[in-house]
């Protein structure tokens, strides 16, 4: 069914898909879909959670910096990037949360940060626990990430994520206070090498990409 959803997304180019549609493409009934997904938007929000999750691993290269702050710089800016090139998709991601109950795709971000504390750890360079580190990190980068989206483009300020990296970054590790002004430049960096190399990658599909582009929901704007 994920594949049915996906291959009428890039077919729709962004226009809507029907409960119909999806079962027959699939081969298999309503009831079917309702059973493994709960709902058509449950079925949809699968198939954004799933670009999501392979725009990540596409994203985890290898990195040459000999300082794993600087690994963690760079994490925090994609992750600005993506929210705000594909806005709708970041949304329902983390607009829509539900009491005591986790993301998966969230939970991936975790678990891939607390991979990359790990060296900042081992070189003693953390003031609390990769676990606390990771969870401010996320607080803040993804409470960030969604004020800057409500922000008319032409109006936005991506200083706000380079100044709250850095106050973040200066809460949890060793890093001098004064080198916040030399990464001033990030999340706007990040933003531009994002939309330039998106639409070149193999791992989202046009439909994917037409959903993901989507503008959030009333209620989230």
């Amino acid at each position: 069914m994920l594949l049915a959803a996906t291959q009428l997304l890039d077919e729709a180019a962004g226009g809507p898909v029907s409960t119909r549609e999806i079962t027959e493409r699939a081969g298999v009934r309503a009831p079917t879909l309702y059973h493994h997904f709960g709902s058509k938007q449950a079925l949809l929000d699968a198939v954004v959670s799933h670009g999501f999750k392979e725009f990540l691993r596409s994203r985890r290269t290898s990195s040459k910096n000999s300082d794993p702050l600087e690994d963690i710089r760079a994490g925090w800016d994609s992750h600005v990037a993506f929210g705000l090139e594909f806005p709708g998709a970041y949304a329902h991601i983390y607009g829509n949360v539900k009491p005591g109950v986790p993301c998966g795709v969230t939970e991936d971000v975790r678990a891939h940060l607390l991979k990359a504390l790990r060296p900042a750890a081992l070189q003693r360079r953390l003031r609390v626990s990769p676990a606390e580190a990771a969870t401010r990190i996320l607080a803040a980068c993804s409470g960030v990430t969604l004020t800057l989206i409500q922000q008319p483009p032409t109006e936005r300020d991506l200083g706000l994520s380079d100044g709250m990296r850095e106050s973040v970054l200066a809460s949890i590790s060793d890093v001098p206070t004064e080198m916040a002004a030399l990464h001033a430049p990030g999340a706007r960096q990040a933003l531009e090498s994002v939309a330039a190399t998106i639409d070149d990658a193999n791992t989202l599909t046009t439909g994917e990409r037409a959903l993901m582009r989507e503008t959030p929901c009333a209620p989230c704007r």
